[in-house]
């Protein structure tokens, strides 16, 4: 007797519920691929699922609160992923369709060995939750932030902008690229905006990025617009040698190449260290890629010019990785903290007497941030700030701070361009003569 055939749209589900399961417990966000789900409909279909759960977690948290009386089940498998999942559709995705949502959600739960037996609890809660859903999709944005952030936030940059990063995090981010070269005909193919240099921003596109023209010609690469400015502020002397510390996946590192720098790449990381490899051989670049600790590595000889893009909490980067916020806590910055003065103070040894440096991290916490920048100029006294000129930054000007800082926020729209940015801090050094 032939098995029957899975429900149209399962499959996806389950994958989905198993990804979005890594995640909430602390993995880090990575959309599906072509290899683990090889339609692309169905693909698109996952992401947008996991996504959705992501974005609006803070909303679907107080769903579930309210609709499991007695909590989460302990040791449930996949029940907390497909329940997520289902409500995300259930309130935000109607379009979708409501039948699947508890259909193929309860078929899932029956397809985990650890979950089946919570079959009936699923369709009782989801069934609940749809004829609540119209309550449900009116509740506040404000949930969407965890309030120890949105507090904090809300201190340092505004309710304004606040309000504004919550719209970036249900929309996400649009695509930036770099530029090799800054051809009108390029940014013509590409169907993008220009924004400050050369990064661009295409905001819709329906292929995968490796299928966009030029690709492989080798004449641009992935690169939010922020994380594009750290790079383009190095003053180090004219073809002097650099380091790019924490190189990994390369962006910065190809920028550097671009100017004409002679690069060597660092990071700790050999897997991404292949990934940054090969993004070289794709766009023509030969740095020196060295795999070692940025907090005890000694070169050979000192660098005019370094370039830290440091490990940091990430929350800069919220709208692409929606994840970071609810995987953070007070005690997890002051960690990376500690690792940031570590590999600056480190880096501080390996430039050369009037050398550039730049430090910089994706995140909008002020303890990595401007409390790293106080720390430094107090800890090291052959060091100076070399501020940052608004005109250095020709279209955001507004991330200039008047000490010479540089503080992008989601909120901002560079060159006009809507669609915000993520949040990053830069502050450029010089080691005295």
């Amino acid at each position: 007797m032939s098995k029957k055939p899975d429900p149209a749209g399962l499959g996806l589900r389950l994958i989905a519920a198993q990804r979005l399961r890594a995640v909430l417990g602390g993995e880090h966000f990575v959309p599906l691929s072509a290899a683990e789900l090889p339609d692309g409909r169905d693909r698109s279909l996952a992401n947008r699922l996991i996504n959705t759960a992501l974005r609006r977690q803070g909303q679907i948290n107080l769903m579930i609160a309210e609709l499991l009386e007695k909590g989460m089940p302990a040791k449930s498998g996949t029940f907390e992923a497909v329940l997520r999942l289902s409500l995300a559709q259930l309130v935000f995705l109607p379009d979708i369709g409501a039948h699947s949502a508890l259909f193929l959600a309860v078929e899932a739960t029956k397809r985990d060995a650890k979950a089946r037996h919570l079959s009936g609890l699923m369709n009782a809660v989801l069934r609940r939750a749809q004829a609540n859903s119209a309550r449900y999709g009116l509740l506040e944005d404000d949930l969407l932030l965890p309030e120890i952030f949105r507090r904090k936030w809300e201190a340092a940059y505004g309710a304004d902008a606040v309000a504004r990063f919550v719209d970036g995090l249900v929309d996400g981010a649009p695509l930036d690229l770099t530029l090799k070269d800054e051809d009108p005909t390029l940014v013509e193919a590409l169907g993008g905006d220009k924004l400050i240099a050369d990064s661009i921003r295409v905001e819709t596109r329906d292929r995968p990025v490796d299928a966009l023209p030029f690709f492989d010609e080798g004449r641009w690469w992935v690169q939010d617009v922020s994380s594009a400015l750290p790079a383009r502020l190095l003053a180090a002397k004219t073809g002097g040698a650099v380091l790019d510390l924490c190189a990994a996946p390369g962006g910065k590192t190809a920028q550097l190449s671009k100017a004409g720098y002679v690069v060597t790449a660092l990071d700790s990381d050999g897997t991404r260290l292949e990934r940054l490899k090969a993004n070289m051989e794709r766009l023509g670049y030969e740095p020196t890629v060295i795999e070692a600790d940025a907090t005890s590595y000694i070169a050979a000889e000192p660098f005019d010019g370094i370039l830290l893009d440091a490990p940091c909490s990430a929350t800069g980067t919220f709208r692409r990785h929606p994840e970071v916020l609810w995987h953070r806590s007070a005690a997890d910055i002051d960690g990376r903290v500690k690792l940031q003065q570590g590999i600056f103070a480190r880096a501080v040894k390996n430039l050369a007497p009037g050398g550039s440096l730049v430090y910089c991290v994706c995140s909008l916490e002020p303890e990595e941030g401007e409390a790293i920048v106080d720390w430094a100029l107090k800890a090291f006294h052959n060091l100076e700030l070399h501020p940052v000129a608004p005109a250095e930054l020709p279209g955001l000007e507004g991330a200039v701070t008047p000490g010479g800082l540089v503080r992008t926020l989601p909120s901002m729209a560079p060159n006009g361009v809507e669609g915000g940015m993520d949040g990053f801090f830069v502050a450029r050094f010089q080691r005295k003569p």
